[in-house]
Parts: structure tokens; C-alpha cells; sequence
């Protein structure tokens, strides 16, 4: 094993370990923390062999100037959906430590093609044509690191774009007329003032945003598959959310998904 892969492997386990305990941490030490994004991708990608079953897809994090401004980061970070944090339309979830808790309305896309890494970049066109499906989703993000805020994208991207839990619902009929762009989105939860966003304030679009990652993982040679499901990013101001809530998004014509919070 080399130095930066018992670095990786290092940061790797003790990232893991915090996520299931439900603790954080300040920082990764000094001596097995990413400087680069490439440093931390190669500690997310250690992540693939914990789960039972291959990832269900990738997650975006920070598509909006809001979100970038947030978290201390100059652009997207993706990050893998792990397969057991995958739930239905429906579901309840404990919120346990969740110490973000928020709630994020997203636009999801199945793909129905693999995406090949490639020097050339794709085209939102070239992308758009490998997707099979379109589906409502909600992210419940989380971080392993007690300030996120101040971890720095490496870091972040090495805690899997503070991934966590992921609620995804029913595929969606006649969605490639829509211009996604300008698609309303509704956040409801009992007891709070409805949210309202759109499909631009994800990257200026959800199709450039699933572009964006479909580059992202070919600069790192990751082949994206067939059958995995890329969410794009909050199409709307994060709902705050607490214990005894159930969060509802309503996409329109392409549907709703909704989670309770134990």
C-alpha cells in the first residue's frame, strides 16, 4: 500500500466510523487530511465497499451561489448514494443527530445509458439522451465534521458531499417536453410556510447539473451507469426540519415524494 493510499484509507474509516457512531469531528488529522479534490475523491471512493449492494447513484452538493457561499466552496462537489440510504416515497426516518437538519427538494434522473469516460467533455444534449427517467426526490443531508462550514471542499467531497439519508419517488411520464429550467417546485411541511424554487436555481438548470457531474466523473475515470440515479441538487431554500414533521415536494406534472421524520 502506498503513503496516500494508507492516507486515504485512514481518513477513509475514521470519516466512516463518525458517520455510524452519529458523532463529529473538527477535522481529519493533519497527516491523512485531503488538500486536493482529486485527494478527496480517492477517500470517497473507499466508501464503495462498505455497503452490501453497488451504489444506487450520486448525489450533488452546492449547485446554487447560495449553497457554494454556505458550505465555503467555488463550485459543485458530487458524492455517492449509498444503497441501504436509499428509501421510498412514504418513508419514515429517525432524524436522529442529524445536525443540518434540512430538507432538500430535488430533480432526479435515472439513467438509462452508461455515460463513458472520454477527454471531450458531454453536452447537456449527448447527456440528456442517456437518461431513462425523472423522478421527485429529497435529500436529508448531514457532515461528519461538527463545522462543516469551515472543512473546505476537499474535506467535504472526502465526507461524500455530506451525504446521508435520500428519499426518491415514482418516475414521471412526458417530462422531456418540460423545460426543467423554469419547472416550479413546492416544499410543504405541516405547520410552515410553503416553499417555492424552481429548476434554475440548480445550476441555472437540473440538465446542466447532471451534466456537470456526468464530467465530473469522467475526469476522474468513473463510468456513469445505467440504472443509477443522479439527484441534482435543492431546487429550493432548504426547509428546516425536526422530529414529527413529514416534508412533502410537489413537482407537478412529474410528482410528489414525501418522508416523515421520527
Amino acid at each position: 500500500m502506498t503513503n496516500a493510499e494508507y492516507r486515504a484509507r485512514a481518513a477513509s474509516d475514521l470519516l466512516y466510523a463518525t458517520w455510524q457512531s452519529g458523532e463529529v469531528i473538527e477535522t481529519l488529522p493533519a497527516a491523512i487530511r485531503p488538500t486536493t479534490r482529486a485527494e478527496g475523491y480517492a477517500v470517497q471512493a473507499l466508501l464503495e465497499h462498505r455497503g452490501a449492494a453497488p451504489i444506487a447513484g450520486w448525489k450533488i452538493a452546492a449547485t446554487s451561489a447560495a449553497g457554494q457561499a454556505h458550505i465555503n466552496v467555488d463550485g459543485p462537489l458530487a458524492g455517492r448514494l449509498l444503497a441501504e440510504r436509499v428509501l421510498p416515497s412514504g418513508a419514515s426516518l429517525p432524524l436522529g443527530r442529524n445536525r443540518m437538519r434540512v430538507a432538500e427538494v430535488e430533480f432526479a434522473f435515472r439513467m438509462g445509458a452508461d455515460l463513458l469516460p472520454r477527454a471531450a467533455p458531454y453536452v447537456v444534449e449527448e447527456v440528456m439522451e442517456a437518461v431513462a427517467t425523472v423522478h421527485p426526490a429529497i435529500e436529508l443531508p448531514d457532515s461528519r465534521f461538527a463545522h462543516f462550514v469551515h472543512a473546505g471542499a476537499p474535506q467535504l467531497i472526502a465526507d461524500n458531499a455530506c451525504a446521508h439519508w435520500f428519499v426518491l419517488g415514482a418516475a414521471s411520464d412526458g417530462w422531456r417536453e418540460l423545460d426543467l429550467a423554469r419547472h416550479p417546485v413546492v416544499g410543504i411541511v405541516t405547520g410552515l410556510p410553503i416553499v417555492h424554487g424552481n429548476g434554475a436555481n440548480v445550476l441555472g438548470d437540473p440538465r446542466v447539473a447532471l451534466t456537470w457531474l456526468s464530467n465530473e466523473l469522467s475526469s476522474l475515470g468513473i463510468i456513469l451507469q445505467a440504472g443509477q440515479v443522479v439527484t441534482t441538487g435543492t431546487a429550493l431554500i432548504p426547509i428546516a426540519i425536526t422530529p414529527g414533521m413529514t416534508v412533502r415536494a410537489d413537482l407537478g406534472v412529474i410528482g410528489c415524494v414525501s418522508v416523515t421524520l421520527t
